[in-house]
């Protein structure tokens, strides 16, 4: 078999994802304050990247220095026409200038929070300081420190009294004994092992033990308490219903979950990406800056640096690339948000007018054919993002939501049917609530719209409202 050689012309296309353009598609996806703290690290890692302080800079005031470096480096024209923030300043500026002080003043209103915040103790070291306090022995102590270094962030303890006597090395009667003390530190019933107990620890320091009614009803009939089953109690212990509201506002005046106040489950503050006012019947699209700094060039671009080596020669130039990547790709971010807050308001301008009853149905699609970009595009830029409307702060994914078909052959956003489920609700007779059977007919007058009991349930799921049943007052 004979071997030739041959040449062969293939065409082909491949797609190749730079490192330049994984930083801008990662910068499209990230939070406001992860945007933050991304633009502050660049401005510590180069050199060449500086934040402007509203000052001239050194190669401003210095045409010599400024037209040299021009002129002599061709990189530095594309970086300085990629970098135009004076194009970017005006093509965003989307109000007149003489509401621009108004606009200041507007923004300042919807200021953050974040920096009026405290530390809280948490429920470890609240329950560590009582232990110091107490009057128990060195051994006894240990054991409680097994005891609470045990407990979930709601106060409950978590592994059984034999694993805490093998931890702290004592018997099982030892640490019982170290337990019902722990149970009695602020708050009351924290380390107990189920709701059960806690409640009981609390029954009994606040001296409620002595009625057994009381003490049966928490031991045996919390079931039937939570389910709201009133007439077997009723007949079991001979009460009227005056007497069971007595006990029942006892036992719902005690805390299931005693530590669930000093929990991890910290508050979290959003601070919205873009403002949307109204204004002389328009509606104005504002970016949040506060605190984002304003990045250029730095005057090491244009001085004449003496480099040395290969490995000199390869960092500056990385480095040169990168701050002009950097500031490009936040021009690009903040450019395609704002196109996509822009047909957000043009495709919910209902909501903007009226309130979250009149959203649209809308999906991204929809926002990618308007604004001519791929959906995986729109889908970066609307997540971790947030809205100040005249209607509340809301995330850019709250816009997007599927459509239910009205009488009239036009649809009504899913949302919109949400919140009015929540409004009926909300202004419904405790004695008498609302079935989902009966939520539907008023969505129908109201909203015009065909909707099964079933999807009632549905959305009333979702928004976590328990049903009729569990909603009912007897007292």
């Amino acid at each position: 078999m004979a071997l030739e050689l041959s040449q062969q012309l293939k065409l082909s296309q491949q797609i190749f994802m730079t490192p330049m353009l994984q930083q801008a598609i990662g910068l499209l996806q990230l939070s406001r304050l992860e945007l933050l703290e991304t633009v502050q690290q660049e401005l510590v890692d180069n050199p060449f990247l500086e934040e402007d302080s509203g000052e001239d800079d050194a190669a401003e005031n210095n045409p010599e220095i400024r037209q040299d470096g021009i002129d002599e480096d061709g990189y530095g024209r594309e970086i300085n026409c990629n970098a135009d923030w004076e194009d970017y300043l005006g093509e965003f500026a989307s109000t007149p200038c003489l509401l621009q002080a108004r606009e200041f003043e507007s923004s300042e209103e919807i200021a953050p929070l974040e920096g009026r915040c405290s530390a809280k103790p948490t429920l470890e070291s609240h329950l560590l300081w009582q232990l110091c306090l107490s009057t128990m022995s060195e051994t006894q102590k240990n054991i409680g420190e097994a005891i609470i270094g045990n407990l979930s962030s709601s106060g409950y303890l978590q592994a059984a009294l034999k694993e805490i006597a093998d931890m702290a090395s004592c018997t099982v009667s030892e640490a019982g004994a170290v337990l019902e003390r722990v149970q009695l530190f602020d708050p009351v019933g924290v380390a107990a092992r189920s709701a059960r107990e806690c409640l009981l620890v609390q029954l009994k320091n606040l001296r409620y033990d002595r009625d057994p009614v009381l003490v049966e009803l928490v031991e045996s009939h919390l079931e039937d308490i939570e389910a709201k089953r009133y007439r077997p109690l009723l007949r079991k212990f001979r009460l009227d219903m005056n007497n069971l509201k007595k006990y029942l506002d006892i036992i719902q005046s005690l805390d299931p979950m005693p530590g669930a106040s000093f929990g991890g489950g910290e508050p979290t503050y959003v601070s919205p990406d873009v403002y949307v006012y109204k204004i002389d019947n328009e509606f104005v699209i504002l970016f949040n800056e506060d605190g984002l700094p304003q990045l250029h060039l730095s005057s090491l671009y244009h001085a004449k640096i003496k480099l040395t080596s290969e490995q000199e020669k390869e960092y500056c130039s990385e480095k040169m690339r990168s701050a002009a990547w950097m500031i490009k790709s936040l021009y690009q971010r903040q450019r395609t948000l704002y196109k996509v807050m822009e047909s957000i308001v043009r495709h919910q301008q209902d909501f903007f007018e009226y309130g979250v009853t009149k959203l649209s149905p809308l999906i991204l699609k929809d926002i990618a054919d308007d604004i001519d970009m791929h959906e995986s595009t729109i889908s970066r830029i609307t997540t971790n993002k947030y809205v100040a409307t005249p209607h509340g702060i809301f995330q850019l994914k709250f816009f997007f939501n599927s459509g239910l078909e009205l009488d009239d052959g036009s649809q009504v956003g899913s949302e919109s049917v949400k919140a009015q489920i929540k409004k009926f609700i909300a202004e419904e007779d405790a004695n008498t609530p609302l079935s989902d059977e009966r939520i539907g007919e008023m969505l129908k007058r109201s909203l015009k719209v065909n909707i099964a009991r079933r999807t009632v349930a549905k959305y009333r799921t979702s928004l976590d409202i328990p049903s009729s049943s569990r909603r009912r007052k007897y007292f």
